[in-house]
């Protein structure tokens, strides 16, 4: 059996868990020309800000901050006139700095913060996702992985900056049972606003994706993050054109 084939499987097991509730997936949309630059954070300092089970790597805890466009979402029922609907919020610019946990069994993310460049999608993703959405400046040039390719986000909170160097690898899905499968192929998210905890899962196919190096020029804005951030080291990075992706709706979590 090949790495592809393996790591293929966790990506068959979160469409099994999205499409186990009826009326899923309720979004469309596609994550275009990520950027993926990860840190190793102190495992104590991290759990006491998350309000769920801190998922290890051979006992190391990771934070990754993940850059992207979120492009076309739409419902998955409703046509053009949905889709109509929809376009005031459905394509724009995300900063994600999410950590990694698990609860009940299933792996998942949690996010610390997020960055967005539309107004209207940071006043809705708290009430409705519990997601903890932040207004920021970006501007992204992620468009060819064979020049450098850049990022800036500004934003109350501060600056992020980065740079990467050209890159000629192919892209392919993540070793099976690698680091980089554990940081990527993660297919729940568990959120936490006003004391309500929630979930909602995702789906698409494997990351194709290649390691990247990354400068970074400043990363003030992390601080506001939380203390995870006096811990941080940088340990790597990885760049993929994208992925078509369903989104689930939020479920309440209880107990």
């Amino acid at each position: 059996m090949t790495t592809a084939i393996l790591t293929s499987e966790l990506s068959k097991a979160g469409r099994r868990r999205l499409l186990a509730h009826t009326g899923e997936p309720l979004f469309l949309a596609a994550w275009e020309r990520s950027v993926f630059i990860h840190y190793e954070a102190d495992p104590s300092l991290l759990q006491r800000q998350v309000p769920f089970a801190i998922d290890l790597w051979e006992g190391r805890a990771f934070v990754s901050l993940v850059a992207f466009t979120l492009w076309r979402m739409r419902p998955r029922r409703g046509g053009r006139f949905g889709e109509w609907v929809f376009k005031p919020i459905a394509s724009h610019e995300f900063l994600n700095v999410r950590t990694y946990v698990r609860h009940n069994g299933e792996p998942g993310i949690f996010f610390l913060a997020e960055w967005l460049s539309n107004r209207l999608s940071v006043k809705l993703g708290p009430r409705t996702f519990g997601l903890p959405y932040r207004f920021g400046h970006i501007s992204y040039e992620h468009a060819n992985c064979e020049s450098v390719m850049s990022g800036t986000v500004e934003a109350d909170d501060g600056l992020l900056r980065y740079r990467s160097r050209p890159s000629s690898e192919d892209f392919r899905p993540s070793e099976a049972g690698s680091l980089t499968e554990f940081l990527l192929e993660r297919y729940t998210a568990f959120t936490l606003h006003r004391h309500r905890r929630r979930l909602f899962r995702v789906w698409h196919d494997p990351w194709e994706q290649i390691p990247i190096e990354i400068d970074v020029s400043a990363d003030d804005l992390l601080a506001s993050t939380g203390a995870w951030w006096k811990s941080a080291e940088p340990i790597g990075a990885n760049y993929s054109p994208g992925v078509d992706v369903w989104m689930g709706r939020p479920h309440r979590i209880s107990g």
